[in-house]
């Protein structure tokens, strides 16, 4: 399948599952195309973005008593992973001419987000809340359509959503552990390690794209878009480990876990 194709597939269609099919042939870029850009991605009519401020809270905690509130919990992750996934379609087609290894490599943790969604849409929907019957929020889309280069995909997604996600999957899996979730535990567990490899390839592409001038961690500054900061790159749990094994350097560790905003 020509990865043109798979990710107009996941951008474009108007069902989840024809979002979340894996191609069943392996991936070519013989056909990149010219670029192109939309405004949002094609979804079915339960999972369009809801205006802001009308999508649940993510639930923490001693919220977790509640079954229902894990299921919002799990809702919530399942439209994060999918706009992550629509995400990296929209680089694909708006960066035809990016490195062809980074578009393979993109298209590799684009199943991860399509296994990921999966997942989290089950578990919600076996807790009692199918997929698409609370509003979405479109955060993650939203700051997408600003990257104006492979750098700005891989120093605001990568490097802060997948960044933070280190840590967030930490403290859920915790969450979901405290109220006997086994279940909802194991999901996050694999998540996390998905995760590392997530940041990984975005640390291998920062060191390919920025300036050599630059440090990691200055040239990741540089490509960020406000309100986007590194503050937004780190969780409550702070995993250092983790991100030593993403690649990152302990000085861009050091400089990540003090980062305060004044």
């Amino acid at each position: 399948m020509e990865l043109r194709a798979f990710a107009e597939q996941v951008l474009l269609s108007n069902t989840l599952d024809e979002k979340l099919v894996r191609p069943n042939s392996p991936i070519t870029d013989a056909a990149p195309g010219e670029p192109v850009r939309v405004e949002t991605p094609q979804r079915p009519a339960n999972l369009q973005f809801a205006p802001r401020r009308t999508a649940p809270a993510m639930p923490k905690g001693r919220a977790f008593d509640d079954t229902k509130k894990r299921a919002v919990a799990h809702h919530i992750m399942a439209n994060h992973e999918l706009q992550a996934l629509e995400v990296m379609a929209m680089v694909l087609l708006a960066f035809p001419d990016a490195p062809a290894e980074f578009r393979t490599g993109l298209a590799d943790v684009m199943f991860d987000e399509q296994r990921h969604t999966k997942l989290h849409a089950n578990r919600a929907a076996e807790l009692g809340i199918s997929f698409g019957d609370l509003p979405m929020n479109s955060y993650i889309w939203t700051k997408a359509t600003e990257y104006a280069s492979v750098l700005e995909y891989i120093a605001g997604l990568p490097l802060v959503f997948e960044g933070a996600n280190l840590d967030h999957t930490v403290e859920f899996e915790q969450y979901f552990l405290e109220h006997a979730d086994t279940r909802g535990a194991a999901i996050m567990k694999a998540i996390h390690n998905d995760e590392i490899r997530h940041v990984e390839f975005g640390m291998h592409w920062l060191r390919k794209l920025k300036d050599p001038a630059d440090s990691d961690f200055e040239a990741w500054q540089k490509a960020l878009h406000w309100p986007i900061r590194p503050l937004h790159a780190k969780g409550d749990v702070f995993q250092r480990d983790a991100r030593s094994a993403a690649g990152m350097p302990d000085e861009f560790i050091d400089q990540l876990r003090d980062w305060a905003d004044s």
